[in-house]
């Protein structure tokens, strides 16, 4: 029992600094921190981060081509921080780590072109 509270914990601290990472990341490209944290419009305005139209979010409810999608919106956030594609590879398969070095770095937000 001591080992599954444990674990628990860990993911639990593991959600919560995701959740502080993401905040950062928003709250870096001029968007609501808070909006992270909300189901749906979380994917709204990372959509407008991305500068993609909100109606990705219904393209994304067709499977398959939602993870077509879901790696363009990630590499165009790559992007927009000044990062590269093996960045976005390591947004994929990296996600916590990643992501909290996009929080926490230097780089800066620059809006993409569509």
């Amino acid at each position: 029992a001591g080992l599954g509270m444990g674990i628990m914990l860990f993911i639990l601290a593991i959600a919560v600094f995701t959740i502080i990472c993401h905040w950062k990341i928003y709250d870096k490209a001029g968007q609501p921190g808070w909006a992270c944290i909300i189901p749906i419009y979380n994917i709204i305005v990372l959509l407008k981060i991305v500068n993609k139209p909100w109606w990705w979010l219904l393209l994304m409810l067709i499977p398959f081509v939602n993870l077509v999608l879901l790696i363009m919106v990630i590499h165009r956030l790559s992007l927009s921080f000044g990062k590269g594609g093996w960045f976005t590879v390591g947004l994929i398969f990296f996600h916590v780590i990643f992501f909290a070095i996009l929080a926490f770095d230097k780089s800066t937000y620059t809006k993409l072109e569509n």
